[in-house]
């Protein structure tokens, strides 16, 4: 195999695996950008030592091609068990972890040289991604997700007092980042499950009477 090619495979699987982490990481979730472009030409890397192996030894050793490559879709479930999370009756993640299988097949497919399913089965992923949550929307009542920003004073109970006024609105915490800033505040950025009988702006007029509240912002 030239080296030419092998450089291509691999940074194609990097492009093809980091447009699905893009999607991913616009939603804070635990796997992004860099994971998913690693877990892509990794597996890309895997199928081209498995190709080149055989060609190598095919003739004298009874190689199957396929093995290397067959332990990477083995291995990617811990990778993705790692990002599933139970909250209450509730299962949090499966969609990230079945988006990390879905990139290891494709930078599979990339390294044995399969380019053109490779770059429909991310379109088709990406189709998924982004629009199927619209299709929930509209048809079976699911709630909208939303990013806020806020920056507070670091003191006890801020993440409480959070908490406790979204509660009251019904409003599900997705995913929650804390950032220590200088002069003693702490950026809270937070991801929204809405329900449809509420604003994002609504949700934000009932945060800005939270104590020590420097500024509130949303992000989408």
């Amino acid at each position: 195999m030239l080296i030419y090619e092998i450089i291509f495979k691999l940074a194609l699987a990097g492009v093809l695996g980091g447009l699905i982490g893009l999607e991913r990481e616009s939603l804070s979730r635990p796997a992004g950008l860099r994971t998913y472009t690693l877990v892509c030409i990794g597996s890309a890397l895997a199928m081209i030592v498995s190709i080149d192996i055989y060609l190598q030894y095919y003739q004298t050793v009874n190689a199957d091609p396929g093995r290397i490559a067959a332990q990477v879709i083995s291995g990617i479930g811990f990778l993705g068990a790692g990002t599933i999370m139970r909250e209450g009756a509730s299962v949090q993640g499966l969609t990230t972890a079945a988006g990390l299988w879905v990139v290891a097949c494709i930078g599979l497919a990339v390294g044995s040289g399969l380019y053109i399913p490779a770059i429909a089965t991310t379109i088709l992923i990406l189709f998924v991604l982004i629009y199927f949550i619209k299709f929930e929307a509209r048809f079976t009542g699911s709630r909208e997700f939303k990013g806020i920003v806020l920056l507070v004073e670091d003191k006890p109970g801020q993440v409480g007092a959070i908490g406790s006024i979204l509660g009251d609105l019904c409003v599900l915490i997705k995913n929650i980042q804390l950032t220590q800033v200088e002069n003693n505040y702490l950026e809270i950025e937070l991801l929204l499950q809405i329900p449809s009988s509420l604003s994002v702006d609504q949700v934000m007029d009932e945060l800005s009477v939270l104590k020590g509240l420097r500024t509130i912002e949303r992000l989408n």
